[in-house]
C-alpha cells in the first residue's frame, strides 16, 4: 500500500473515467466517493470498443473475466467504399496475436465498473449535480463535455462545430458472421458497425452538415432521415438501417484539450481533460487509461501537488496526439472527387502488397501499456 492509504478523495461523475479512477484509487487504499448527478446508473444503448490499451488496465484492475464474459473479441477494421467494394482490411489481431481487442455494450461496461467500484468500497452518491467542487480532500473530476471541474480550472471554453453529426443505434442480430468493426465510406458521410453480445448491432453513422446548434448525442433522431442519408451507401446498410426503430442524433463539437489539468488538488480525467471525436475509438479507453496512471502517480507520491503534475506530464502527450489521429480520420473517411480515387486506390494496393503496413502505424496507439509506466 501506498500514499493513499485512508485519503479521502471525491470523484464527479459516474461514467467510465470516474468509476475506473474509483476503483483504481479504491484498491489503493484511499475512501473514495462519486458524486454522480443522474439519479440512477442508465445508459442510453450504444456500443464502445475496448482496444489493448485499455484492456491492459481492465487486468490490471482484475475486471479482466467479468468484462469477457459481457464482450465480444473484434478481430479487425474492414474498410469499404459506399458499394461495398473491400478498401483495406486492417487486421489488428493477426499483427498482435495476444493483444485483446473487445466490443461490450456501455450499459453493460458501466454495470461491470459499478459493480467493482462498490465491492472496493467505494460510495456511490446518486442525484448529486456537481455545482461547485467539494472543498475538502482530492477531487478527480470526470464529469465530461460540459465539465464543471474543468470550467473551474481553465475558465469557460467555447469549442466549434465540425461541420458533422451523427446517429447511434443499436438494432437485432442474428448473431452470425465475423466481429470485425465494418466500415462503409461515401462523399460526405460514413458508416461504422459491429456486433454486440447478446444479439445486438451497433451503428454509427456520420454526416457532414452545416445545420446544428446542441452538442451531445441524448437527442432523439428520426430513424427514416437516418436512412435517406445514408441511402447511398451498399452491401448490407440498407438491411441493418431497415431494422432501426430508434436512433439518438448528436452534434461533433472539436474542444481543445484542456490547458490546465490539475492544480494540486483537483484533477481532470476523460473528456473533462481531452474530449475526442469518434473516429478513432479511443474516448472510453483514453479515460481508463488516465484513472490508472492518475491513481498511480497519487499512490507513488506523498505530495499530491507533485502526483498530479507527473499525470498530467505523462498523459497530455499522448491524449494530443490521439485527438489528431481522430481529427484526421474525420477527413480521410469523407473524400470525394478524384482524391477519393487516388486514395482508395492507394490503400487497396497497400492492402495487397504490403497488409502488415496500415496496422503497423497504430503500434503506437495499441502496444502502450499504462500499467508499465512508472509514475
Amino acid at each position: 500500500m501506498g500514499h493513499l492509504a485512508g485519503q479521502g478523495i471525491s470523484v464527479i461523475g459516474a461514467g467510465i473515467g470516474g468509476l475506473t479512477a474509483a476503483i483504481a484509487l479504491a484498491r489503493r487504499g484511499a475512501e473514495v466517493t462519486i458524486l454522480e448527478r443522474a439519479p440512477e446508473l442508465t445508459e442510453i444503448g450504444a456500443g464502445i470498443q475496448l482496444s489493448p490499451n485499455g484492456m491492459r488496465v481492465i487486468d490490471a484492475l482484475g475486471l479482466g473475466e467479468a468484462i469477457r464474459a459481457a464482450s465480444l473479441p473484434s478481430l479487425a477494421v474492414e474498410l469499404n467504399d459506399q458499394w461495398a467494394r473491400p478498401v483495406i482490411r486492417l487486421d489488428f489481431r493477426a499483427r498482435r496475436p495476444d493483444a485483446d481487442f473487445r466490443v461490450i455494450h456501455r450499459a453493460r461496461l458501466i454495470e461491470c465498473l459499478a459493480r467493482a467500484a462498490g465491492q472496493a468500497g467505494v460510495r456511490l452518491k446518486l442525484g448529486q449535480p456537481a455545482r461547485a467542487i467539494p472543498a475538502d480532500g482530492l477531487v478527480i473530476g470526470a464529469d465530461g463535455l460540459h465539465s464543471v471541474t474543468r470550467q473551474v480550472l481553465n475558465g469557460r471554453e467555447v469549442p466549434f462545430f465540425t461541420g458533422h453529426t451523427a446517429w447511434r443505434a443499436v438494432i437485432p442480430d442474428d448473431g452470425t458472421g465475423p466481429t470485425t468493426a465494418r466500415l462503409y465510406m461515401a462523399p460526405g458521410r460514413h458508416l461504422v458497425s459491429y456486433r454486440l453480445a447478446d444479439g445486438l448491432r451497433n451503428i454509427v453513422a456520420v454526416l457532414e452538415r452545416r445545420d446544428w446548434q446542441d452538442e451531445g448525442w441524448s437527442q432523439p433522431g428520426d430513424p427514416q432521415a437516418m436512412r435517406n442519408a445514408f441511402a447511398a451507401l451498399r452491401g448490407p446498410v440498407p438491411d441493418w438501417l431497415a431494422r432501426v426503430e430508434t436512433a439518438h442524433l448528436w452534434g461533433l463539437f472539436r474542444h481543445d484539450v484542456a490547458r490546465i489539468w490539475q492544480d494540486g488538488r483537483v484533477a481532470l480525467v476523460g473528456d473533462a481533460a481531452h474530449p475526442t471525436l469518434p473516429f478513432l475509438a479511443q474516448g472510453g479507453v483514453m479515460a481508463i487509461e488516465d484513472a490508472w496512471t492518475l491513481a498511480a502517480c497519487l499512490d507513488a507520491d506523498p505530495d499530491p501537488a507533485a502526483a498530479m503534475t507527473r499525470y498530467q506530464a505523462l498523459r497530455e502527450p499522448r491524449c494530443r496526439r490521439i485527438v489528431a489521429a481522430a481529427n484526421a480520420n474525420a477527413r480521410n473517411y469523407h473524400l470525394s472527387g478524384a482524391r477519393r480515387l487516388i486514395g482508395h486506390n492507394a490503400l487497396r494496393m497497400i492492402g495487397r502488397l504490403a497488409p502488415k503496413l496500415m496496422p503497423s502505424r497504430f503500434d503506437w496507439l495499441y502496444d502502450h501499456d499504462p500499467t508499465a509506466e512508472t509514475p
